[in-house]
């Protein structure tokens, strides 16, 4: 009886020496989350309220020159005071896009005439007010024209710093649908405050 009990104890001292480790405890240090990804890209003939292509909202008169080249039409009359403030179409900028330039500095960016130029939200000059509208939603503010009757009307959206107030903030960014008599986008801005500007640079 007594070499029964010692040869089992054996057997079951020999397993216990043979059985795997058990597995380790897991790390109880956080896991760090992954970082942000990247915005995704925006091609080049993508109007934001941040930029078009190389050129961003906030670059100075030399920097837009060096992406797009002096204006094209340099013997053109510009405004009051062309120091203060200029608009004009720079020379290799893509057809129909025109910018101003604030105290040294391009604060909007315009699309006119037949520009195929289109926004983040895929509308273009000739697109429906009502659609805009239905695309942007509550984020949209619908503004009368300052001289037409509706349908005519301003339809701005901000990304950033704006309100349904006037916009002063400087950071702020948004784009602005200059809505005619058709009901139908005849112009576009996007940039800073700038964009609530209803003649040129007044």
């Amino acid at each position: 009886m007594i070499r029964l009990i010692t040869a089992t104890t054996a057997v079951l001292l020999l397993a216990a020496c043979n059985a795997p480790e058990p597995a380790s405890a897991p790390d109880s240090a956080p896991v760090s989350p992954l970082p942000p990804a990247d915005p995704a890209p925006v091609a080049d003939n993508v109007l934001t309220a941040e930029g078009l292509g190389p050129i961003r909202i906030g670059m100075t008169a030399s920097e837009v020159a060096a992406a797009w080249g002096p204006t094209a039409t340099p013997d053109a009359v510009g405004g009051p005071e062309p120091e203060v403030c200029s608009e004009y179409h720079p020379a290799r900028a893509p057809y129909g896009v025109n910018v101003m330039i604030q105290n040294g500095r391009l604060t909007r960016i315009t699309l006119i005439r037949d520009s195929d130029i289109r926004t983040d939200r895929g509308f273009g000059l000739g697109d429906a007010g009502a659609a805009i509208k239905a695309a942007y939603g509550g984020a949209i503010i619908a503004q009368p024209d300052k001289y037409a009757p509706a349908p005519a009307e301003d339809l701005i959206a901000w990304s950033r710093g704006g309100s349904t107030a006037y916009v002063e903030d400087p950071a702020a960014r948004g784009i602005r649908y200059q809505i005619n008599g058709e009901g139908v986008a005849h112009i576009i801005h996007a940039g800073d405050p700038s964009i609530q500007l209803v003649e040129g640079c007044s």
